[in-house]
């Protein structure tokens, strides 16, 4: 799911792909959930560490408002480090600016 440049709030068609996150969750038994923040390469390297784990934050409490134990969920900020667009330094890019979600046996290893 994405966010918008410099912000770490759900926006509605990211709670529509959270939703179904929780939904398959339910499907899954006890899972454990893997939260990967990311952020595009504008801005700092530190700045966008913390950019990635409020981003984290932001998921990890949707969920767990929603049902999931906190507990099962683990994350880790990334940053700029794993674009899934490659750019030069000081480029936004929408799709680099995300939070992955993966769940099930193996996740959060």
């Amino acid at each position: 799911m994405f966010f918008d440049f410099d912000k770490s709030d759900i926006t509605a068609e990211a709670a529509t792909i959270l939703n179904n996150a929780v939904t398959a969750y339910a499907n899954c038994g006890t899972a454990s959930v893997m939260l990967a923040g990311h952020t595009d390469r504008a801005g700092t390297v530190k700045y966008n560490i913390g950019l990635a784990e409020r981003r984290n934050a932001s998921v990890r409490s949707y969920l767990t408002g929603r049902g999931i134990p906190d507990g099962r969920i683990t994350s880790e900020a990334f940053g700029e480090s794993q674009p899934r667009v490659p750019t030069a330094d000081g480029v936004r890019e929408a799709q680099n600016r995300r939070v992955e979600v993966t769940y099930g046996p193996g996740s959060g290893m």
